[in-house]
């Protein structure tokens, strides 16, 4: 399977428990693999022919903007249901981060993987 990945994408939304998270959106970072459903781009040269990682990075921060979640496991599964639905991809790794949310820790996430990934 053919992976198109995109590291460090930055977005603005408001998401967490607690009420002080919920009163300002707060920058997450977002590390997406995206498994292409064809081999095809690579022989045609085609835009039309792969998933648009321009695209879906402006879905992607649209729909931050208009949804919130309490957690990062929702948010995760939003956006892998969103890339598997809307742009076909067969699979789809989804990494959520919270940057310097709590005292001491760098970073908090979670990964997912939905759909299937042949070997």
């Amino acid at each position: 399977m053919d992976i198109i990945f995109l590291r460090e994408v930055r977005a603005d939304t408001v998401i967490g428990v607690y009420d002080w998270e919920r009163k300002a959106a707060q920058t997450i970072e977002i590390d997406l693999e995206i498994g292409i459903p064809s081999d095809t781009p690579c022989h045609s040269d085609n835009i039309g022919d792969t998933i648009h990682y321009g695209v879906v990075v402006e879905k992607l921060r649209q729909s931050l903007q208009e949804q919130h979640f309490l957690l990062l496991e929702a948010l995760a599964e939003h956006i892998a249901k969103m890339v598997r639905e809307e742009f076909g991809a067969p699979w789809v790794r989804v990494a959520v981060t919270k940057l310097g949310i709590l005292p001491g820790v760098k970073r908090v996430g979670v990964q997912i993987e939905r759909g299937h990934r042949p070997h």
